[in-house]
């Protein structure tokens, strides 16, 4: 409508006085904010407090000391030797494991550190056989150095011991006031067969005297003379008719050999 005057939604300023710059009223503000006052010195020089104590532990009830206690009595003194995998005496190749003290029910028996054999270099034991690791040591060589290269590649190679006896506490050949036997310290082995890998069988007792069979008998008996000190067969007296008698006794002059 003419000659109406129309009012602005924002106030004017009067006339003679400024607009305010607010960027520089925000500057003024925070200038006039006072800086922090630094700690005292005697604050910083202050030591840092020391950690609080740690608890100590507590002891292990007796009852529980006691268990652990006799566990730890009753483990067999050889455990030692037993290795991994069944492994004993220290050679992978012996197979077996390690087993408590034998105490001699005559006097002169008992194997201190026995261990219970079940194979040597491959070659099963027909029953498991106890001896010292000596004695194992012994007849893991022969059986490498001896049984095996007797047989060679025939009827698949050597597969099985026929064991005869290990450890027995009992005099020489059951004989009545002789000597305590070289099983009754576990220093003793005695072998009544081969069996190969193909089912054949060679008996100390047949085979001895065996067109075929002989000869690897015979290359076997004679190997084992130096691993072991004692060694008997057939052609050693009646009580070695059927087997071979291996034990680890040694002699002045050498081992002995029949």
């Amino acid at each position: 409508m003419a000659g109406e005057i129309t009012r602005s939604p924002i106030p004017l300023p009067r006339p003679g006085t400024s607009i305010p710059d607010p960027i520089a009223s925000s500057r003024s503000f925070s200038a006039t904010v006072a800086a922090p006052a630094p700690l005292p010195p005697e604050i910083l020089a202050a030591p840092a407090p020391s950690p609080a104590p740690t608890a100590k532990p507590r002891p292990r009830p007796r009852g529980l000391a006691k268990i652990f206690g006799a566990r730890a009595k009753n483990r067999p003194p050889n455990a030692a030797i037993q290795g991994k995998a069944g492994a004993v005496c220290g050679i992978n190749a012996i197979q077996g494991s390690a087993v408590p003290a034998i105490p001699g029910r005559l006097k002169g028996c008992g194997v201190e550190n026995p261990v219970r054999i079940t194979s040597v270099g491959g070659v099963r034991l027909s029953t498991p056989a106890t001896m010292d690791c000596k004695t194992a040591k012994a007849l893991h060589s022969w059986v490498e150095k001896g049984a095996k290269p007797a047989v060679g590649r025939k009827g698949g190679g050597v597969a099985q011991i026929k064991v005869a006896a290990g450890y027995a506490c009992r005099t020489r050949n059951n004989q009545p006031g002789a000597k305590i036997s070289e099983h009754g310290r576990g220093r003793a082995i005695d072998i009544s067969a081969i069996k190969l890998a193909d089912g054949t069988e060679m008996t100390v007792l047949q085979g001895w005297k065996d067109r075929r069979q002989g000869p690897m008998l015979k290359k076997m008996h004679r190997a084992a003379c130096g691993p072991f000190g004692t060694v008997l067969g057939p052609n050693a007296d009646k009580f070695h008719r059927d087997h071979f008698h291996f034990d680890t006794a040694r002699y002045r002059s050498g081992s002995y050999c029949r």
